[in-house]
């Protein structure tokens, strides 16, 4: 009896067309778009690196590019710059990008896109950058968690406060001292 199949099975998930829900998104690609690394101190930098801590300043920028209706290009650019007192360690850019299929209503597509895929590009950005860095000589660079719902939330005000000081600046003034 263990050959036969259990008819006491729910079967209604299976009944009827089947119709295949696309997944919201969908990585297509992903690709190192630029990378620079320089150590213009090298090689006295590593011996000044023995007697005092680098400090690292690391940025990180989200773009994009809509290629069609719902397929977007979405780069990761990470800036990195050890500086030894006044020498400068090592300069490492980098631009980690992806191609997405997005299938998802309007509203979601801006957070989709800046804190969605930026989530899905970084660990493999970070990697890039460990990885560049130790080959480099240097220790590798290990970038903390990035927070892209904050990132997304701070590029919304800034533009909410260019808009409305240009639309200040349309009726002839600030509100500024009445």
């Amino acid at each position: 009896m263990a050959d036969t199949p259990d008819t006491n099975e729910d079967t209604t998930a299976t009944e009827g067309p089947a119709e295949e829900q696309a997944p919201p998104v969908l990585v297509n690609a992903q690709y190192i778009k630029d990378l620079s690394f320089e150590a213009p101190s090298a090689p006295g930098i590593f011996q000044l690196m023995q007697q005092q801590q680098p400090e690292i300043n690391v940025n990180i920028n989200v773009d994009t590019n809509k290629y069609d209706e719902n397929v977007f290009e979405v780069v990761l650019s990470m800036a990195a710059t050890a500086m030894v007192g006044e020498e400068t360690g090592f300069i490492l850019e980098l631009e980690y990008a992806g191609i997405f299929t997005l299938n998802c209503p309007e509203e979601h597509l801006q957070p989709l896109v800046f804190i969605e895929c930026p989530r899905l590009l970084f660990p493999f950005a970070r990697n890039v950058l460990a990885q560049v860095t130790r080959d480099g000589g240097f220790p590798p660079l290990m970038v903390g968690a990035v927070d892209f719902v904050a990132m997304f939330q701070r590029e919304l005000e800034t533009r909410g406060a260019a808009e409305t000081a240009t639309a200040n600046e349309g009726n002839g003034g600030t509100d500024e001292g009445e």
